[in-house]
């Protein structure tokens, strides 16, 4: 495993800027705070919006990654900083449960003085999300309740390919408002129909602040891992390679038998061996026992 430090000095003292507009510094601030010694800032006129919505108004100008690089780019660019922190969640089938939707959240440290990209992951089944067609102000409710609603938000829109912007209802979080916006999208949608969905921008969603929580703590445990060769923080996961043996037969299976982790410094790698712990696979996992 790679060494590890619980106070990097290349941060200590230093300010970052937190690219949000949806309350994302509540769970991203303290973390950072506490492990990294540093102070947080949230700029009072980020538009993070530009970089996609989550009801597809505005479409990501890149993949996941990608876009939350370009958040904190362009935080930097904003305030004159040279930190930033910068989260983009993702909402789809788990990667190894297809049925079973996830949350996918990436946290990126950004620091130019140093030139560096850390990231730090969580995926998580915990999520609402999801989304209906509904009839009657009563599927509203319904839907709501099952959700958690009020505390968990939602957004309403006509039933159409592309709802205008002005047509879409977010932020819904009172009875009253939820009555308006679905008799409103009903209404105007030609089929007299609505579509609600959960609200999963992080301040109407609790849900998702608490994996934006598990994302940042992962990646402070990213920034504490160092390079064994040129200690430089960050040393991270690139690679996961299958090949656990069964514990009958010995047959390698698709289950992690090494990481491989990176420099991205001086691209040093270490291969760790059994990082689950285990040394054999189930036999159920196994491509000759159980086929």
């Amino acid at each position: 495993m790679p060494s590890a430090s619980n106070s990097p000095i290349e941060f200590a003292g230093r300010q970052v800027v937190i690219a949000t507009m949806h309350g994302k510094e509540l769970a991203i601030a303290p973390p950072l705070q506490s492990s990294l010694g540093v102070s947080t800032h949230v700029p009072s006129d980020f538009n993070t919006d530009r970089f996609g919505t989550f009801t597809r108004d505005v479409k990501r100008p890149a993949d996941q990654l990608a876009t939350a690089r370009l958040k904190a780019q362009a935080a930097l660019a904003l305030t004159g900083g040279e930190l930033a922190i910068a989260s983009e969640g993702s909402f789809g089938p788990h990667p190894d449960i297809p049925f079973v939707p996830c949350d996918r959240e990436l946290v990126l440290l950004l620091d130019q003085k140093h030139d560096l990209e850390i990231v730090g992951q969580a995926i998580s089944t915990q999520t609402n999300y999801r989304s209906q067609t509904i009839r009657s102000v009563e599927e509203a409710f319904a839907f709501a309740q099952a959700i958690g609603f009020p505390e968990h938000g939602l957004v309403v829109m006509p039933t159409a390919e592309s709802a205008p912007t002005a047509a879409i209802a977010k932020g819904i979080v009172t009875a009253a408002a939820l009555t308006a916006a679905v008799e409103t999208a009903i209404a105007s949608a030609t089929t007299s129909t609505a579509h609600i969905e959960t609200d999963m921008r992080a301040h109407f969603n609790p849900t998702r602040m608490k994996v934006i929580a598990e994302a940042t703590a992962d990646l402070v445990q990213v920034i504490n891992q160092r390079c064994p060769s040129c200690q430089c923080p960050g040393f991270h996961i690139v690679r996961r390679n299958p090949g656990l043996p069964c514990a009958w037969c010995r047959t390698p299976t698709l289950l992690t038998l090494s990481m491989t982790y990176r420099c991205q410094r001086c691209d040093f790698d270490q291969v760790a061996t059994y990082p689950d712990g285990q040394q054999t696979a189930d036999p159920g996992n196994c491509p000759y026992c159980n086929p």
